[in-house]
């Protein structure tokens, strides 16, 4: 299968599940969706989105290896919102490793507090930081504040979600986290 082909032959839910039906497990086939997230031009690139993620939820383990480049990737000047997306989509899946601890966490409070940023980059944003804290305490007043200071000019799907990772940072200062 060309896989740039198909990705660019139709933009749907549809066939962003069948691409990422035919990825699978299969690593050559995941390398291949990488290379066109990673390095494809910008429609290249945003239609390869939607099959990362949708892989991603499927196969979290397997994104784990490709998580430095996707940080990275995420930095570069005029990458499309899509990437972004999926990049913070895919963080709130995984593990992330002690030595991209940082990097995630820098990136995902420069999104958080972006006043371009779309909502849904802010609210993966918010849950990846709120599982960070669970790792890095000292970092939950930061979070709290930076939430806090966005709610009065929030839309409806930014307040739904900070109301439900401000509840999980008090669970946390309690000392009885639920499961986030």
């Amino acid at each position: 299968m060309n896989l740039e082909a198909e990705l660019l032959s139709e933009h749907s839910r549809k066939n962003a599940e069948k691409l990422a039906r035919w990825v699978g497990t299969d690593r050559v086939r995941l390398n291949q969706l990488m290379r066109l997230f990673l390095k494809g031009e910008f429609r290249t690139a945003q239609r390869a989105a939607w099959t990362v993620s949708i892989a991603a939820e499927r196969h979290p383990l397997l994104f784990r290896r490709y998580l430095k480049q996707m940080l990275l990737r995420m930095q570069e000047p005029g990458v499309h919102d899509a990437v972004k997306r999926t990049v913070v989509r895919v963080l709130q899946d995984v593990v992330i490793p002690d030595d991209l601890l940082g990097m995630a966490t820098n990136l995902c409070f420069a999104q958080l507090s972006s006043g371009e940023a779309p909502i849904a980059v802010k609210c993966f944003s918010m849950t990846v930081l709120a599982r960070i804290v669970k790792r890095e305490p000292e970092l939950g007043r930061e979070l709290r504040l930076v939430i806090e200071e966005q709610l009065p000019f929030a839309g409806a799907g930014f307040r739904a979600r900070a109301k439900e990772v401000l509840k999980y940072l008090v669970s946390l200062r309690e000392g009885s986290p639920e499961r986030h």
